[in-house]
């Protein structure tokens, strides 16, 4: 084992160099500034393990468990063997002494066993088994890290903890970008509630939805039950517009008022919250969501703030965020009742 040995010079009154040596019969190094030797000696132990956060830095842990990249993580072997079976056999099995199998590394006098899965989704992991007084479920935010520590769950058999990753994704972040992802997750792991509520964030979506690598987690009775969810949706929606005075009643779908730009004070559906409710309806018929209305109220209010009639500029924006508000309660009214027909 080599030691640094440092040589620094009495007098400050100028500035000058550090001298370095490693007390094994290197020769000297020589460094501009103490943060060139502190991120030189960063720099060459990047091989060396390094211990975990807390509280995977328990002295009194039993076991080390050494992810792909370097990380030690002290941890106690019942905690692990209560929610893995396979934890459970393999410190069952008998451990052979250091000097009869070499090839095991014993560090601090703890076995170190090596996993090939990274520091940050073993850190996730080990979280989900640890008692709650000594670690929190940890929030991952990213979907490609939740799938990471779920296949770490499913390979090392912690079938307790698998749930509770799986509600990880369930949030609205991850459900916006991944809600069909998220579906064929939650039917394999037969979460109805998570079901249900991935599939209402398909509807943001289309119809037909493109190849996404977990369908094939699903069946394809599973993937008829949404379709068929999104459609009685989206003929749901749709049938709003067949008596529009009672779907919105008390409310003006004309262009009702003078308008400078046109140059005509003769109603026009088209300019109005009318024409608003005729394109959102040919949207809602792919996408019956709420969402859709959102975003397409948002686009009418900025195609009507780019005329150059101060009137429309004045009304026609509040009038149809108004009318999207109603609309908006109108679908999730109609779309609530419809559920998706899964048999688990």
């Amino acid at each position: 084992m080599s030691f640094l040995a440092l040589v620094i010079p009495q007098n400050q009154s100028t500035r000058t160099s550090i001298k370095a040596t490693w007390l094994g019969g290197e020769d000297p190094i020589e460094f501009s500034s103490v943060f060139q030797l502190r991120n030189y000696n960063m720099s060459n132990s990047q091989d060396s393990p390094t211990f975990a956060l807390p509280p995977f830095d328990h002295v009194k842990a039993d076991v080390i468990l050494r992810s792909s990249d370097g990380v030690d993580f002290h941890v106690f072997r019942l905690f692990l063997s209560l929610a893995s079976p396979f934890f459970e056999t393999l410190f069952d099995l008998p451990q052979p002494s250091e000097e009869a199998n070499a090839d095991m590394e014993i560090k601090d006098g703890l076995p170190v066993i090596p996993v090939s899965e990274g520091s940050k989704t073993l850190d996730s992991l080990l979280r989900f088994c640890y008692p709650c007084t000594l670690a929190e479920d940890p929030v991952i935010e990213d979907f490609r890290e939740i799938i990471n520590v779920l296949d770490a769950a499913k390979k090392y058999s912690l079938d307790a903890i698998q749930p509770a990753i799986c509600k990880s994704l369930f949030t609205p972040k991850i459900l916006e970008a991944n809600s069909l992802r998220c579906f064929a997750i939650a039917c394999r792991a037969r979460m109805q509630d998570e079901c249900v509520l991935a599939a209402r964030y398909t509807l943001r979506g289309p119809l037909v939805p493109e190849w996404f690598e977990e369908i094939e987690l699903i069946t394809s009775a599973e993937l008829l039950s949404l379709l068929t969810y999104h459609q009685k949706c989206s003929k749901a929606v749709v049938a709003l517009k067949d008596d529009l005075s009672r779907a919105f009643p008390d409310v003006s779908l004309d262009h009702d008022y003078s308008c400078e730009e046109k140059r005509r004070t003769t109603p026009n559906r088209s300019d109005g919250c009318g024409g608003f409710i005729d394109s959102t309806f040919v949207d809602l018929l792919d996408r019956p969501s709420a969402e859709t209305i959102r975003k397409n109220v948002e686009k009418a209010v900025q195609t009507v703030q780019q005329r150059q009639c101060t009137t429309c500029r004045r009304l026609v924006p509040g009038r149809l965020r108004e009318l999207a508000t109603i609309f908006t309660n109108k679908v999730e009214e109609v779309t609530a009742p419809i559920m998706p027909n899964l048999k688990f």
